[in-house]
Parts: C-alpha cells; structure tokens; sequence
C-alpha cells in the first residue's frame, strides 16, 4: 500500500480494487505452497502473519478483513485440536461463525491412535477447537488425503 510493491510503485488509492485484492490472494498462496526452498506455512498460521503484515500496512484493511471473512480464522487445511482431545482438519467454513467450522476429526490424543475419519459440524456440536497445531509436532507429513478431493492432490 506504501507504493514500494507493485504495480509499478503506485501508492494507497492509486492502486486499483483488483490490485489490492490480488496482492492478498498471492501473499497467502507464495507463504502457504511448498517450494523447492522452503516448506509452505500453515494456513491458520499465515492468517496470523499477515494479519500482522496487515497492521504495518502492507494490505489495505478492508480487502484483508474481506478475505478473512471468506478463509476463515481456521482456513481450510488447517490441523485443529478439539476440546474433547481429537485431532481433527478444517474441511470447510462454518455458516454461522469463524471460530466453528466443519471439520474431519481423525485422531485420539487421548488414545493416541487413528480414529475412523468423520465429519463434525462444530456448529452443531458441544465440542470446540482449542488450538492449532503444527501436523509435524504430530508426525503427519501429508494431511491434504483428509480434506482434498483425490483429483486435486498432488
């Protein structure tokens, strides 16, 4: 927004309603894809970090509260730890509030095993989601067979 991106230097108002809105969707996809020299950053994880960003004015306020409006606090993808101690992955946005989205709960902390993969619509259920949680720090390197249709995997 300061004119020291693109499109070529233009600052604040002179940069156009699309401009502003491709700038947030090609932030967020350049820190959440995996690239040859780096892992891509969780997407809750990259929510947080560019709200950051967004303070110091990298984005314009309105346009990135938009697009969190539409990924959620909990973006799809993301690794959540339910308050009945699953593990579960964001499959989809709630309809009535960010803080509960649909997810598929696959794994007991509490067991410390696999459970049969099943959809919960956290804003039908008592259950909340109580933190994120990195899919390393749980040994899962591939979480996108949980919530991506086999044709979009890569």
């Amino acid at each position: 927004m300061n004119g020291k991106g693109y499109p070529h230097g233009l600052a604040g108002d002179e940069i156009s309603l699309f401009s502003k809105m491709g700038a947030v969707c090609d932030v967020y996809d350049a820190i959440t894809s995996n690239r040859p020299y780096k892992a891509g950053w969780d997407p809750a994880e990259s929510v947080q970090k560019m709200a950051q960003w967004a303070k110091d004015g990298h984005f314009d306020e309105r346009i990135f509260q938009a697009f969190v409006k539409s990924v959620g606090i909990y973006p799809t993808g993301s690794l959540v730890k339910l308050k009945s101690g699953r593990l579960a992955i964001v499959v989809e946005q709630g309809e009535t509030s960010l803080l509960r989205p649909v997810v598929k709960v696959f794994y007991s902390t509490k067991a410390s095993e696999p459970l049969v993969p099943q959809l919960l619509d956290l804003s039908q259920s008592s259950d909340d989601i109580v933190s994120r949680e990195q899919p390393a720090t749980w040994g899962f390197k591939n979480l996108d067979e949980l919530w991506m249709p086999p044709d979009a995997r890569g």
